[in-house]
């Protein structure tokens, strides 16, 4: 009978452990506001699009990358989409007209986007042999100042009805929000990906060696480019649902995401030097940044002290996982 490793266990499910505690916690300290139902779906809801990244984001820290463009990019393809839906031009889309492409055609372009920006840095990543971390840092940049071009260093706002629905609408007696149930399908399809195809076991190979990878005939620098397109993706897909949330496509929108998408699939236990971790870990992760922010706004906790906890927490986390490793080891 195998014994039963405490370390092992608390490294695969510490972060679960730790969001169910916090929950416990600040429903102990608000027990009027923050156990309800209500406030617990809203607070899913904030999740998701961010974590709706990080799962993009896990794909590609499990090849051993990173990507600090996706917020950038998410703001990019968020802008586009909603340039295209009010006809495509500025006077349309300031005089709250809709004019162009539906819903759908919305959607695509957004994606699109997305997926041509994940495509470009994949590629100069694979290519050129260029450090993601310089790739991304250049690509946040571009990113940011194309979505101020489309723009005109504004937002795009007034949108119908239609545009609002995938963003506000909510299902189930009007309780569980539309993006939290896209959040957690596409979620499953990754988990599925990452643990029950050839694909995934490929993406697990190139995180844990590279070189092993290649000589086993594994063409790496397609898995590679193929990852940032995947991010990349789900970072446009993430941008027209924030538009549809707040009703308007900013500018500045996504500023910042890059650090709490990558805090999310870090806390989660996905090693950032590759090859271990998964999406499950990710989920959590996303979820307990944002219950602790919830929580302690609730608690009035000013945002320079937020700040000042979720880096510790993270920090926590990667010292965390670092130790539950080693001692396995």
């Amino acid at each position: 009978m195998r014994q039963f490793n405490l370390r092992a266990f608390m490294g695969r499910f510490g972060a679960l452990f730790f969001l169910l505690a916090l929950i416990v916690f600040f429903s102990l300290l608000k027990p009027n506001t923050f156990p309800t139902a209500n406030n617990l779906f809203n607070i899913a809801r904030q999740a998701s699009i961010s974590g709706l990244v990080a799962i993009g984001m896990t794909f590609v820290i499990l090849t051993g990358g990173i990507d600090l463009s996706v917020g950038s990019l998410l703001a990019l393809a968020g802008i586009a989409g909603a340039w295209f839906y009010k006809g495509g031009t500025l006077l349309a889309a300031q005089a709250g007209e809709t004019t162009g492409i539906g819903v759908g055609g919305a959607i695509l372009i957004a994606g699109l986007v997305g997926l041509i920006g994940g495509f470009l840095q994949g590629l100069v990543v694979t290519r050129l042999k260029i450090p993601p971390f310089i790739v991304t840092l250049g690509g946040m940049s571009a990113f940011r100042g194309l979505t101020l071009l489309v723009g005109n260093g504004g937002p795009i706002s007034a949108f119908d009805d239609a545009f609002k629905v995938l963003g506000q609408g909510r299902i189930a007696g009007d309780l569980i929000p539309i993006p939290v149930i896209l959040f957690l399908a596409v979620a499953i399809i990754a988990f599925i990906v990452l643990r029950y195809t050839q694909y995934g076991r490929y993406v697990y190979a190139v995180g844990g060696n590279p070189e092993a990878a290649r000589l086993s005939g594994l063409n790496t620098g397609l898995i590679i480019l193929s990852v940032y397109m995947i991010v990349g993706l789900l970072a446009g897909f993430g941008g027209f649902l924030l538009a549809s949330r707040l009703n308007s496509a900013e500018a500045i929108a996504g500023v910042g995401m890059e650090l709490t998408v990558i805090a999310s699939v870090v806390i989660g236990g996905t090693s950032l030097f590759g090859g271990e971790g998964g999406v499950f870990g990710t989920v959590i992760g996303s979820l307990l940044i944002t219950v602790l922010t919830a929580g302690l706004t609730q608690l009035n906790v000013t945002s320079y002290v937020q700040q000042i906890i979720i880096g510790l927490v993270i920090i926590f986390a990667v010292f965390f996982d670092r130790f539950t490793k080693a001692r396995r080891t």
